[in-house]
């Protein structure tokens, strides 16, 4: 982990763990295996600050920040080992369609192979079958947030 981040709800950047893990890091270690064999976290360890960083200079209106998420490092390394676990055979689960945030896959796969089918479509010209594309919109997962719901959470 990074050791300046920004530290969570307990104050303790990174760097204070690294730099004392002989000292906390067994206590750290079994709060995280207790929490990963028995499904049961500390409440305190789960608290986390949400914060909203703007994405432009002079925010107006709440789409203009993205809420980022605050934790305890014990939370972030059971977090670690939930994710780090599944990832040697997580391409084998997941469609190939699918190729943002799977390992040794880019999202630009599927932006080429959209241009590709959109050229095959654009110079099809046999019978009188019509063929059609779409265009979605992707946004961000934390554009789709409702941020009336947000504002309450934080102003609270």
């Amino acid at each position: 982990m990074e050791p300046f981040k920004s530290p969570g709800p307990d104050g303790m950047p990174h760097l204070f763990y690294q730099k004392y893990w002989s000292i906390v890091g067994a206590d750290i270690c079994a709060s995280v295996f207790h929490f990963l064999n028995n499904g049961y976290i500390d409440p305190l360890a789960n608290f986390t600050h949400i914060v909203l960083i703007p994405k432009c200079p002079d925010p107006s209106d709440m789409t203009q920040f993205r809420p980022i998420s605050l934790c305890n490092v014990g939370y972030k390394l059971a977090s670690k080992a939930i994710v780090n676990r599944p990832k040697p055979f997580l391409s084998s689960l997941i469609s190939t369609s699918q190729s943002a945030f799977v390992p040794n896959r880019l999202i630009t796969d599927n932006v080429l192979a959209a241009y590709e089918l959109n050229h095959y479509i654009k110079h099809k010209n046999m019978g009188k079958k019509g063929y059609v594309s779409l265009k979605l919109d992707v946004s961000k997962a934390y554009d789709r947030v409702e941020w009336r719901f947000l504002e309450r959470v934080c102003l609270d």
